[in-house]
């Protein structure tokens, strides 16, 4: 496997008028009208940007969202404009609002973390008692967090939410309804492939003249939980673990290897063996959740490509 990833990004594209780089994406406002974001092969886990880059790891992010964006359109209107290139989409710059919408069918991740520590509460609503790791909830639990630009997201409730101001009350219980609305829709397609959407997360923004649109990634790896469908339940009944994909199999072995991004501790190595063995399951997980097979992009020269791409975009 090519070992080409796309970690920078260092574009000055034509109009250009800001960047942010945030921890898997660069994102280029053009005319103060447009975005161009970029899904690096960066991978983060526990907040933590991991040194080496995942093949092909963008271009699975990327086609799996915009395959969700066009999927969900009928739900809520998205940022989305076009995908010119196998890691790029360009889009309407918006306004993010400042809260994550995560939504949750199973007990799982950082949810059990908590569950397991005796907690019973998540973001202000209540867990059942006699649950175990990866049951499903009687009804899908909301649990948004703040969105930070650098450092931890932190779990926050409804009542927090609104009490200082971040989302306005009349917005926030839109957003509400419109993350489980596309909550349905992912479980409804994950079914359909074969697997359970365990939980994900959804964010959003407001366009130039006030409307919220659903921006960012939809029902990615590195946004979402997903479980094989076959065997979930004879798991759960003897008491094992699920198979799953998503990026929960890189914290874990960070776990092994003595990492949870707190202070003190040191990333272990990645070796070249490691980080295409994560490669391999992001493109299994394309192949799962699509149903498609998975075309790698020619790594040759990505920047030359990226470069030439977006321009030729814009000029049209």
């Amino acid at each position: 496997m090519s070992s080409k990833t796309i970690v920078k990004t260092d574009f000055n594209f034509s109009n250009q008028t800001n960047v942010y780089k945030g921890k898997v994406r660069d994102v280029y406002t053009i005319d103060n009208k447009y975005l161009v974001m970029i899904a690096t092969d960066r991978i983060s886990a526990f907040d933590t940007v991991l040194p080496a880059g995942i093949p092909y790891k963008g271009q699975v992010l990327n086609q799996i969202a915009n395959s969700f964006l066009d999927l969900t359109s009928d739900i809520i209107e998205n940022w989305k404009i076009a995908c010119p290139d196998p890691v790029v989409t360009v889009g309407h710059y918006c306004n993010p609002i400042k809260v994550e919408m995560v939504i949750r069918g199973y007990l799982s991740g950082h949810a059990w973390r908590e569950y397991k520590s005796g907690k019973r509460h998540i973001c202000g609503v209540l867990m059942p008692d006699g649950m175990k790791e990866n049951d499903r909830f009687p009804k899908p639990l909301i649990t948004p967090t703040t969105k930070a630009d650098k450092g931890h997201d932190e779990d926050i409730s409804r009542e927090d939410i609104i009490k200082t101001g971040l989302v306005d009350e009349e917005d926030y219980l839109y957003l509400e309804k419109i993350t489980r609305a596309l909550f349905q829709r992912g479980t409804e397609f994950a079914e359909e492939k074969g697997l359970i959407l365990v939980d994900t997360k959804y964010e959003f923004g407001k366009t130039q003249d006030g409307r919220i649109v659903l921006i960012d990634e939809i029902h990615t790896p590195d946004s979402s939980r997903y479980f094989y469908l076959k065997d979930y339940q004879k798991r759960q009944d003897l008491g094992e673990s699920q198979k799953q994909l998503s990026k929960e199999f890189v914290r874990e072995w960070l776990i092994e290897n003595g990492f949870q991004g707190q202070e003190g501790q040191s990333i272990p190595d990645l070796t070249q063996d490691f980080t295409n063995s994560v490669s391999d399951r992001y493109i299994e997980l394309f192949t799962s959740i699509t149903g498609e097979d998975f075309q790698k992009a020619d790594n040759t020269d990505i920047l030359s490509r990226i470069q030439s791409n977006v321009s030729r975009f814009f000029e049209k």
